[in-house]
């Protein structure tokens, strides 16, 4: 079931778009910034209200790597492991997180501070190593400065 907010912000995109169905993405995002996460139930939520199948929402849902079909952490990383990154010392940085934080990718710490997720790309060769932690990009990431970081995100 969506919440009046939701329902509302959700028909705001929609009025803003030529068919109902073509606000599927910013669907899932309102459900998942109000919720963290987006549940099977909500998934028929969004399906009944832009008269959509609920395999259809499911299909938009777990195509994009930011749409989180699983409970996540108050914080989620997101850890590039392109070509650029990994050579210059992605593996050492996954290490030190996996060691720091006691998860590997996919997982969520114990706490639920953190889920540990590998990205395809952040679009910053230039900067490598880099990760995302919710929507703030860290670049030039070095494993000395590492905890630093990690203490901004309570």
């Amino acid at each position: 079931m969506l919440s009046a907010e939701e329902i509302k912000s959700i028909d705001h995109e929609v009025a803003k778009l030529p068919q109902k169905r073509a606000a599927v993405i910013e669907a899932l995002k309102i459900i998942q910034q109000h919720r963290g996460w987006v549940s099977d139930e909500s998934v028929t939520a969004i399906a009944e209200h832009l008269n959509m199948s609920p395999a259809e929402v499911d299909s938009v849902a777990t195509f994009y790597n930011l749409i989180f079909r699983k409970p996540v952490g108050r914080h989620v990383i997101l850890l590039c492991d392109s070509i650029s990154c990994y050579v210059m010392g992605y593996k050492h940085i996954y290490e030190a997180l996996q060691q720091k934080l006691q998860i590997k990718f996919g997982e969520t710490t114990a706490d639920q501070r953190f889920t540990l997720l590998p990205n395809a790309c952040l679009g910053c060769c230039d900067h490598a190593p880099a990760l995302m932690i919710n929507n703030d990009l860290h670049r030039d990431i070095k494993l000395e400065t590492l905890d630093d970081l990690l203490s901004k995100y309570t």
